[in-house]
């Protein structure tokens, strides 16, 4: 790890890569075909396929957070060839099951086998994997002899859909992990990352008696600030976007998504989300989707990617790395 001045924090040369990647979906799968009728009002069939979303799970009374989580952390967990006892730090993302006390990472830990691991929870909305991989990542590079960390992002976000509303037609439930490991020095892994907030903007996305209400400022705000991430990382790590392989950020709207490939110029091909069968899954969406992509074969280890996301509060982040 190195610390440049006014440049932000890299991880290139610290030997932190992704060595497994896992997600869970919720057995439900919800389909929108049509018309659709949620909470008494319908929405036309125009106007459900602007949203984008095809498709999107909601998790049972029985698969609750801490049961997500666990799954994709086992997930991660396998596809790392490793197990429980060889964890060192389990951070746990999510806003939509927030609690006092306790936090749900440590019981995440006691199902995993982590019995030695430090566990904790963090926020951050839809940026959470984001603070979780740049948390886990600080922690790890800090103690010497720490190697391994489970980072796990899961949200129930259907349960902050306000009944009637397009949300429920885009807000869908899941789990994304993914073991950060240290390593190699020269083995290439995790480059860079950011996390920012702006507190003038905090409620461009409010949340009242649960229900999230955005403000239609919001999409002209995240495009700004999801460019803001991408000139931040790309510039300081000397990278064109020419060299991308791909772009895989936190998914909002189709709106938000082609204002974001037309400021950066990308191809649309290398622009990737699972947002048209999943939904919005919050903190959630940017390690199932690149559990869900790497496991079909689009993703290839190697494949230099850039994630960026935003989230209420007003928070804005992004990962740079090689998978």
């Amino acid at each position: 790890m190195v610390d440049q001045p006014g440049a932000g924090m890299t991880w290139a040369g610290s030997g932190l890569r992704f060595g497994g990647i896992g997600h869970y979906f919720p057995r439900e799968r919800i389909r929108h075909e049509g018309a659709v009728t949620v909470g008494g009002r319908t929405h036309s069939a125009e106007d459900v396929a602007a949203l984008g979303v095809q498709s999107l799970h909601r998790a049972d009374e029985d698969e609750t957070l801490e049961f997500m989580a666990v799954r994709a952390a086992e997930a991660a967990l396998q596809d790392a060839a490793a197990d429980g006892a060889e964890v060192d730090l389990v951070v746990l993302a999510n806003w939509t099951d927030r609690q006092w006390i306790p936090e749900i990472a440590p019981q995440v830990a006691h199902a995993l086998g982590a019995g030695r691991a430090l566990a904790f929870d963090v926020c951050g909305a839809c940026t959470g994997f984001v603070h979780g991989v740049q948390t886990a990542a600080a922690l790890l590079s800090a103690h010497r002899t720490w190697r391994r960390a489970v980072v796990v992002a899961a949200d129930r976000f259907t349960r902050r859909a306000r009944v009637g509303t397009k949300g429920q037609l885009v807000f869908g439930d899941a789990a994304g992990a993914v073991v950060l490991e240290k390593g190699d020095p020269d083995t290439p892994g995790l480059l860079d990352s950011v996390l920012n907030h702006d507190a003038t903007q905090a409620d461009a996305v409010a949340a009242r008696d649960g229900w999230l209400r955005p403000k239609p400022e919001l999409i002209d705000l995240a495009v700004r600030s999801s460019l803001s991430v991408a000139d931040d990382l790309l510039g300081r790590n000397q990278v064109k976007i020419e060299e991308l392989d791909w772009l895989v950020p936190h998914p909002g709207n189709n709106a938000i998504h082609a204002g974001v490939r037309d400021g950066l110029a990308l191809p649309a091909e290398k622009f990737v989300t699972n947002f048209a069968t999943r939904g919005n899954t919050g903190c959630a969406s940017i390690p199932i989707a690149l559990s869900e992509f790497r496991e079909s074969g689009l993703l290839s280890p190697g494949d230099l990617v850039l994630s960026t996301a935003v989230g209420s509060g007003w928070y804005y982040g992004g990962l740079l790395f090689r998978l």
